[in-house]
């Protein structure tokens, strides 16, 4: 897909429109066209758009900063086309985790959740952020919610597959965990209550 630089989209803009008013002034109408085109194809580029792609690039290369400054561009998310505007949230969301704001974070990737998603990758992404938020809450039943919806998409993304194995894997101890600590308490309770036997009364004289 296409895509042009935010700042250079904004320098377009910003030339197209004298030129077009001079050129119609001094030699007409036509001369100006095709700028007269361009622009509402470049605005309209940046209002249902928005600066998604870049941001996506930036977020790969892990500059978080940068892929803030980037959204924040965005003139408004609702504008968004559909697809552009659950990438946005996917990616604000996951900004605001990386930067330690868990619970905002949570709420941008929910409203990515509440929307259709082209491919069942991206379903599973939030799926599986939104399952590390519980678990780092000890909502452990929650996250067994994100990972049966996870089960129920196809994966192909090799980095992902293994990310919801390591989770799994986390899941899988937890249980364990809980199991082993209720084996315990009940192992205490019936030690504890085998020396509370009937007391002997001491012989009479």
């Amino acid at each position: 897909m296409l895509s042009i630089n935010i700042y250079l989209r904004f320098a377009l803009i910003a030339l197209f429109i004298p030129v077009a008013i001079l050129l119609n002034i001094y030699l007409g109408f036509w001369y100006a066209f095709p700028f007269y085109l361009a622009l509402p194809i470049l605005i309209a580029g940046y209002v249902f758009l928005g600066t998604v792609q870049s941001a996506s690039n930036l977020m790969q290369t892990g500059d978080y900063d940068a892929t803030e400054k980037r959204l924040n561009l965005v003139l408004k998310p609702d504008w968004l086309y559909t697809t552009n505007r659950a990438y946005f949230y996917l990616l604000k969301g996951s900004v605001l985790i990386a930067k330690k704001n868990i619970d905002e974070g949570e709420l941008y990737l929910k409203k990515a959740q509440a929307i259709e998603l082209p491919s069942d990758n991206e379903k599973a992404m939030i799926e599986l952020q939104l399952a590390n938020i519980s678990a780092s809450k000890g909502k452990w039943k929650i996250a067994e919610i994100h990972m049966r919806t996870i089960k129920q998409l196809k994966v192909t993304e090799s980095t992902l597959k293994e990310q919801i194995k390591q989770f799994e894997k986390s899941l899988a101890n937890q249980g364990q965990m809980k199991a082993a600590s209720r084996m315990g308490a009940g192992q205490t309770m019936r030690v504890a209550g085998a020396g509370k036997g009937k007391r002997r009364r001491p012989p009479m004289r």
